[in-house]
């Protein structure tokens, strides 16, 4: 659903974007800092939205690869954990007795009788 979002979001961007580069049509002066040019304005428009997206685009595969050799090393780690570790002394079985004993207890409290008035 996340991801129908932004496709939608980007696509309306785009459109916006687009409409807005046709309505402003006249040229400009564009200064580079080393260089002056007359340009018009949809080329200014188009390729300043283009770089914008490239960058982004580069931001994001970047950290995509980042968090993927995270993943990897954490990977790496658990699995030489769990190898080192027996199932038994894992602590898996204190959880499932733990488990068991809050379940007996709360059938236990469930199972009591409410005070009668007689006690009174």
């Amino acid at each position: 659903m996340k991801t129908q979002w932004m496709v939608i979001s980007a696509l309306l961007f785009a459109l916006i974007t687009a409409i807005f580069a046709v309505i402003n049509v006249d040229k400009v002066q564009v200064n580079f800092g080393f260089v002056q040019t007359q340009t018009p304005l949809i080329l200014v428009i188009l390729i300043s939205t283009l770089l914008g997206g490239l960058t982004v685009f580069f931001f994001a595969i970047i950290r995509q690869f980042k968090l993927q050799r995270r993943i990897r090393g954490l990977e790496k780690q658990l699995a030489s954990q769990s190898a080192a570790a027996p199932e038994s002394a894992s602590g898996m079985d204190d959880v499932h007795t733990d488990a068991e004993y809050m379940m007996e207890d709360s059938a236990r409290f469930s199972r009591r009788e409410p005070d009668s008035k007689e006690n009174i």
